[in-house]
Order: C-alpha cells, then sequence, then structure tokens
C-alpha cells in the first residue's frame, strides 16, 4: 500500500482540563473520579454509542473478584463498588460479598473465582452513563481517536474521527483507558508488544450470551461431575477425540447472569492475531462469530441444560486480551506477585491471580512454562 501524504485544517474544539480516552473500567474510573477531585473540566471520549468498554461492548463477565485470594478482604472499592451497588439496586448485578467460589454465578470455577461479580451489560451501561453524568463529566461518544498531538516528549491532546469529520481535542491532561495504549503509542511512549521469545500474544474470544437455558440441568451436570476442572470437561475432551468438538479448548466457560435462563459464554478462542491491525481484527471477528455458530450446533446436540438454548447476542466486538505494554519506570515481574513484594508508592490494588492464556493453543497455558498455580 502506497503512504500518501494529507494536510487538513482540523475543527478545534474547546480546550479541556483531563481527557480520558476509553469508557471501560478504567476510562470510569479516571473520568469519575478526576470530576469529583475538583478538575476544571473533564471529557471522556468513546468509539460507542455507550459506556462501559469490555463490560458492555465486550459482553465480558462477571467482573472477576475485588477480594482478597480467600475471600476474607475487600480489596477495590470506591468508584467500582458504588458502580456495582448501583447496580444491584435495580436488580442489574449481585454484590460479589454474596458469590461464592464454585457456583454458578462464578463458572463452576474456584481458584480466582471467589467473590466475582454478575452484572447485566445494559444496566452497566445506565449506571456508568448515570455517575459520569452526575460528576459533570462531558461525553462525547461515536467518536475514534485516530492521532495523538505530542511535542517534546508532553501530549496535547488527540486528533478524533467522528460524524463531524476529523477534529482535534487540546487537552491540559490526557488519561489513555484504550487497552491497546493507542494515546501513548501514537504520542511516542516506548512500549512492548507480546512475549520476549516470539512475540505472540494471548488469543481473543467473543463472548456470547444464550437464552432459554435450563440452569437446574447445568447445575445437575456440575455437582454430579466433581471431576471436571470446567463444565463439560469429560464431554467436550471425548468429543475433541472424536473430532466433534470445533474448537480448541478444554471445557465450556459458562457464567450464570442475574436473569433466569440465560448465560454467558467465554469459550471462542482465536490465537495468532494482532490486536492492533485492522485486518487482523476483522479476520478475528470473522472466525469467532464462525465459533459461535458451531458451538451453539454442539451445546444444542451434546450438553445437558444446553439443548434447548438459543442465541440471545454476541459481543459488539471482539475481547482483545493483549497488545502493546506500555514501558513504565518499572515492570511489574511475577516474582513480585508470588513474594507479596510491598512497594512504598501504591496508586492501585487488584484482587485477580495472574491469568495467562496460552497464544499457541487453547488449552490454557501450561504448556507454555507458566506456574500451574496461574488461573486459565
Amino acid at each position: 500500500m502506497r503512504d500518501r501524504d494529507f494536510v487538513q485544517h482540523l475543527k478545534t474544539y474547546p480546550k479541556v482540563g483531563v481527557l480520558v480516552v476509553g469508557s471501560g473500567p478504567s476510562g470510569l474510573g479516571a473520568a469519575i473520579s478526576a470530576a469529583r477531585n475538583g478538575a476544571t473540566s473533564v471529557m471522556i471520549i468513546d468509539r460507542f454509542g455507550f459506556v462501559g468498554g469490555n463490560m458492555t461492548a465486550g459482553l465480558v463477565g462477571p467482573c472477576m473478584t475485588s477480594f482478597s485470594l480467600d475471600g476474607g478482604i475487600q480489596l477495590v472499592r470506591g468508584v467500582f463498588d458504588e458502580f456495582v451497588r448501583r447496580m444491584e439496586k435495580t436488580g442489574g448485578a449481585v454484590h460479589p460479598s454474596e458469590v461464592s467460589s464454585g457456583t454458578d454465578f462464578a463458572g463452576y470455577m474456584t481458584f480466582g473465582h471467589e467473590r466475582v461479580t454478575p452484572f447485566d451489560p445494559e444496566a452497566a451501561k445506565h449506571v456508568g452513563l448515570t455517575m459520569l453524568e452526575e460528576a459533570g463529566v462531558q461525553l462525547m461518544l461515536h467518536t475514534f481517536v485516530a492521532d495523538t498531538v505530542a511535542e517534546n516528549g508532553r501530549v496535547h491532546g488527540v486528533v478524533v474521527a467522528s460524524q463531524d469529520g476529523l477534529g482535534y481535542v487540546p487537552a491540559d491532561v490526557v488519561v489513555d483507558c484504550t487497552g491497546d495504549g493507542d494515546v501513548a503509542a501514537r504520542g511516542g511512549a516506548d512500549f512492548r508488544y507480546g512475549r520476549e521469545s516470539d512475540g505472540a500474544v494471548q488469543p481473543m474470544t467473543l463472548f456470547f450470551r444464550i437464552k432459554n437455558v435450563d440452569d437446574a440441568a447445568v447445575d445437575d451436570h456440575a455437582r454430579t461431575h466433581p471431576e471436571d476442572r470446567f463444565p463439560y470437561q469429560s464431554i467436550v475432551e471425548a468429543a475433541r477425540r472424536a473430532g466433534r468438538f470445533p474448537i480448541p479448548r478444554r471445557g465450556v466457560q459458562l457464567f450464570r447472569t442475574p436473569e433466569p435462563g440465560v448465560w454467558r459464554i467465554n469459550t471462542t478462542r482465536v490465537l495468532g492475531r494482532n490486536g492492533t491491525d485492522v485486518g487482523d481484527l476483522t479476520a478475528a471477528e470473522i472466525e469467532a462469530r464462525h465459533q459461535v455458530a458451531a458451538l451453539l450446533d454442539f451445546f444444542r446436540t451434546e450438553l445437558p441444560g444446553l439443548r434447548q438454548c438459543q442465541l440471545l447476542d454476541t459481543a459488539t466486538t471482539i475481547g482483545v486480551r493483549e497488545t502493546r505494554r506500555i514501558v513504565g519506570d518499572y515492570e511489574l515481574t511475577f516474582d513480585d506477585l508470588r513474594t507479596g513484594r510491598a512497594f512504598d508508592d501504591v496508586v492501585a490494588v487488584a484482587g485477580y491471580p495472574v491469568d495467562i492464556h496460552s497464544p499457541n493453543s487453547g488449552d490454557g497455558p501450561f504448556d507454555d512454562g507458566i506456574p500451574a498455580t496461574a488461573n486459565v
């Protein structure tokens, strides 16, 4: 493809004090906190017509644990806890304090799944939007950030594309919550991509939801097959040996939602694609949607409780686990996590264990030398 020079006078929007790019969990927290703590003006930009990022557009759920590994201490509070409790009041979420690992809400998994947060994505859209409005955050939806304006190592704003055409949004501070480090990378920040050995990244997954599920039958099968590490593992492994399971997974990751008969499915697996390349993203979307259709056929044919299931919806966009990693002053290591290393300049805490999916297969990380204690 031949490169072309492109010169155009861009419409300039009013300057803002804090500009947050991306309205996923990190973007919601950043924008709401900045506004509540006195920033002169705060704006959040998102490419979709709603907020929530992977929680809503990606249908990713439940929110993984905000508690310590044993479920005894709630580590993540603040804006996130308020967000969950407000959804809970409308029936759109179950507070994590009420959810135990090994249950249907936790996908019948134990390690790393104590105190997860089931929620409805439509509730998340509305509550997230309401909290932003109440905090006085300006919203610019249906807007894609195409470039970063930086000079002498400092970001001064971003170039956006929308129904208005191309424009420039200047800001005193720009917070990159894109998930891919788009703003930072296009502003000249150093980043790494992929693992050191071969540059490979973790696979992508397209979440989808099914309805008309026999909740009791699913639960009964899980309870009567405690040997299965993943739901339906024995059935899936037999089907794989016979060539009947359509994708490289060891089981079916499914999570009951607050709505009876509706479950999230986290089972598609797209390997070898680059989430910063539009061609790869397109190919990944196509492959994943074919996988959804194949999985539905398998569910109806072979899985107890899912024989009458119907597709409710697929995520607006495929979920991308890994792309750029911005190079900071210090890079947290696995040994830091393993030993519980303490830092004097802590600004955030997390409750989820190491979660690395193999770039080479759908079977999990064990063939790649990741410790067996890592979650899959």
